[in-house]
């Protein structure tokens, strides 16, 4: 037993490093939407619950333990093969999937194409090494379930925080598949002394059915787990920021504490006579768990922030910060994962109390894939209905609501002694634990990590929770509004953010002689779209967004900041993933540029990648142009070199543009341009004064004219090449953006970074066409600073 404990660990942590390596590598191809999540989770949680059911029959004439060695060597084949494979299939894809909702069949088919073969085979280990466990010591399941989670636990955080950051997809790939192989040759040679009275004993016994009740419970508890999963790693996510280690954090404290409870419920098996009622009562003490950890996550430990005062050794270090959140994270989660690990034990006892050894196997086959297809649900379920039409306070009550059912079910099958007070204390126990779930706070929603913020508050003028995102619309003392998306602030109308989200639209459509068609990626407060859209010459724009929610809280209450955007019949809206369009898409057009997202949320570092940037140069037409937003705040210098690095790598043609009019650092708009030619002020300066509407937009943010434009020069790429020199190029089979900038994202070396940029910057006399006195005065200026 202890050493297929310690295989059962090996095993569950090279499966989750190729989750984490999956996950990333589909999400590539159908994008990161909520229906790209949807399907994926399909193919993933659906592919284990068919290997669980079909293959362990299948693998009947192999001892056990060889069988295993077939799954295991498996799984590395696939492993090697996937990321060979997915290239090729990716195309016949693109081929025929659209974007949208529509797309959805090919998408699922993809997913299923590239993830249901191996997680078939992860499926079938558990039922498979029940065959080869004794009579009536169904808890010997639960050790190997807690150990397989506890691997998983450990191949989440080597994944996350180190594989993945410190090298790529490939590497981490790698490991897993040696992983693989090591365990096959052992499980190999360990069944090397089989006989054939496993398939006799396996082929003389017939199937026997166990209490539905057991099988509900499986399912339902399925259902809370990933359910809660869902909810809690949103709020978790709000809560600490969106990064990419935020995700591994969580996801290992949620699988170390599904071991923990497979290991007590392991125990507890072996010594309660009533199954059911000790489940019931797991059950019903789950009810009251999930409502403390609701409570626990938006009511306790926003307040636990570390400060001058409140643990500042926190700040001495982000890899401390990582470990203080995880503590936060296992006070509100650890006890509800402890029981939901304690009820598959309890589950799998219960209903194989009365069967013998192949029976067995069954009974863990079919309690496995039930948990699995439960499972599925929840996350579906809470991913595209419960989050976004019960919002997140009446999705934890239905919870709370399902695991206290599960317990009364159980509770009336223990016995008709219980029957008299079983109900009420049932009730009690729904109504202590719904009471518990508290309705998120708006100011969570809001500002997210940065919670203590929200006394500036004055007044919220929307909260709204979608199916990828949380959304809130703010006003504070000083009359400012703000738009938030999950937890940061996008947008407002003060005068810095209005400057920034103005020239985004507005320089590339001044720089680019004859604008027609524009594509925008992300919605942001429409101020972006909104400024492009006053432009005379463009026909066209098109805007990628993944939250429906975004565009209609948007167009509510910034209106007159965006200029309507939203009711103007040039704007196309998309809902889906930026990068995903383009890959799908033949069109083409003039200018591509960004709303602000921040590279260290989990994700976005695909729009600052090699790849991505390659892509949307080759859907320019001639003479086009893309920006990029580049945050200098809660970043650092090697942030800021990948991001500028990999940029000018695909745009020899890069120039800088400084929002900030006080020249102290926040923010740089990058440019583009497919083809090089001068920047002509004359040009410029026809181009605004031939609309009104431009000039306004324009003068409303201190850029009343073409020589206020060039007065934003920052730079460019070619003079910045020195600097650059040691910048790590962000490619997708590494983001290895997304994990500098995460590491860097309590941090402020703003105005250190813009220092070390314009410490490069000379007047360019070979790309701007201005008069002498613009020549004169820029000129001057530089020198000056």
């Amino acid at each position: 037993m202890p050493v297929l404990l310690a295989l059962f660990f090996a095993s569950g942590c090279a499966a989750l490093i190729y989750e984490m390596v999956w996950f990333y590598l589909v999400q590539l191809v159908v994008g990161a939407s909520s229906l790209s999540v949807a399907v994926l989770l399909c193919a993933f949680m659906g592919g284990m619950a068919l290997g669980s059911w079909l293959l362990p029959s299948r693998l009947a004439r192999l001892h056990p333990l060889r069988a295993i060695a077939v799954l295991e060597a498996g799984i590395a084949i696939l492993g090697v093969l996937i990321p060979l494979a997915v290239p090729g299939i990716q195309q016949v894809y693109l081929q025929i999937v659209g974007h949208g909702p529509g797309s959805i069949a090919a998408r699922a088919l993809f997913c299923a194409v590239v993830l249901t073969p191996p997680t078939m085979l992860m499926g079938a280990t558990l039922p498979v090494i029940a065959r080869s466990l004794d009579y009536g010591r169904a808890n010997r399941i639960g050790l190997l379930y807690m150990a397989n989670l506890a691997g998983g636990a450990v191949g989440t955080a080597l994944a996350g925080f180190y594989l993945l950051r410190v090298y790529d997809t490939l590497v981490a790939t790698a490991i897993a598949v040696s992983i693989n192989l090591v365990l096959a040759l052992v499980f190999w040679f360990l069944g090397r002394n089989a006989t054939d009275a496993t398939q006799t004993e396996a082929a003389a016994s017939e199937p026997v059915m166990a209490a539905p009740v057991f099988y509900v419970a499986a399912a339902l508890s399925g259902v809370t787990s990933l359910g809660a999963e869902v909810i809690w790693t949103r709020q978790l996510s709000l809560l600490f920021g969106a990064s990419v280690y935020t995700f591994s954090l969580i996801l290992s404290v949620f699988l170390a504490g599904l071991g923990v409870g497979g290991f007590a419920g392991a125990q507890l098996a072996r010594r309660v006579t009533d199954i059911r009622r000790a489940l019931g009562i797991v059950q019903g003490l789950l009810a009251l768990a999930i409502g403390f950890g609701s409570w626990a996550i938006v009511d306790l430990l926003p307040h636990w922030q570390p400060s001058a005062d409140f643990l500042p050794a926190v700040h001495a270090s982000q890899w401390a910060w990582f470990a203080f959140d995880a503590a936060r994270c296992a006070l509100a989660m650890l006890p509800a994962t402890v029981l939901w690990g304690a009820s598959f034990p309890l589950t799998l006892a219960g209903a194989s109390a009365t069967t013998d050894t192949h029976d067995l196997t069954r009974h863990v086959a079919r309690v496995n894939a039930t948990n699995t297809v439960g499972a599925l649900a929840g996350a579906l379920g809470f991913t595209l209905v419960g989050m976004p039409y019960l919002g997140s306070h009446n999705a934890q009550q239905a919870l709370v609501a399902m695991a206290a059912v599960t317990a009364l079910a159980l509770l009336w099958h223990a016995g008709n002694r219980m029957r008299i007070w079983q109900a009420p204390a049932t009730a009690v126990v729904l109504v202590g634990a719904a009471l518990l779930v508290p309705a998120v706070p708006s100011r969570l929603i809001a500002y997210g990590r940065s919670v203590r913020s929200w006394e500036t508050i004055k007044e919220f003028l929307f909260v709204g929770e979608g199916a990828t995102a949380s959304i809130a619309v703010t006003k504070n003392f000083s009359g400012a509004k703000q738009f938030h998306i999950a937890g940061k602030v996008e947008a407002s109308d003060m005068d810095i953010d209005m400057r920034l989200e103005r020239m985004l639209g507005h320089v590339p459509a001044l720089m680019h002689p004859h604008p027609k068609s524009v594509l925008i990626v992300g919605v942001g407060a429409g101020v972006t779209a909104g400024s492009l859209s006053v432009h005379p010459e463009i026909e066209r724009i098109v805007v990628c967004d993944i939250e429906p929610l975004v565009p209609v809280s948007a167009r509510a209450y910034f209106g007159p900041e965006n200029h309507h955007v939203f009711d103007n019949p040039k704007v196309q809206l998309v809902f889906d993933d930026a990068r995903h369009f383009l890959q799908t898409t033949t069109e083409k057009f003039d200018i591509i540029t960004s709303d602000p997202i921040h590279p260290w949320v989990r994700g976005a570092a695909t729009l600052y990648s090699l790849e991505y940037l390659t892509l949307s140069k080759n859907h320019l037409n001639p003479g086009g142009v893309v920006t990029q937003w580049i945050p200098l705040y809660e970043t650092d210098i090697p942030s800021v070199k990948s991001e500028l690095g990999t940029f000018a790598r695909v745009f020899p043609d890069t120039t800088l543009w400084n929002p900030d009019l006080l020249e102290e650092g926040y923010d740089l708009v990058a440019l583009g341009r497919a083809e090089e030619h001068p920047i002509n002020e004359a040009a410029i300066q026809a181009r605004i004064d031939a609309s009104a509407i431009v000039k306004q937009s324009l003068a409303a943010v201190s850029l009343a004219n073409a020589r206020s434009i060039l007065s934003t020069y920052a730079g460019r790429g070619k003079d910045l090449a020195p600097w650059l020199a040691d910048a790590q190029i962000n490619r997708e089979r590494s983001l290895r953006l997304q994990y500098l900038a995460g590491l860097a994202a309590n941090q402020d070396q703003r105005y250190g970074v813009f220092q070390a940029i314009v410490n490069y910057r000379k007047y360019p006399a070979d790309l701007f066409v201005a008069s002498a006195g613009t020549e004169s005065q820029l000129r001057s200026w530089y020198e000056e600073r």
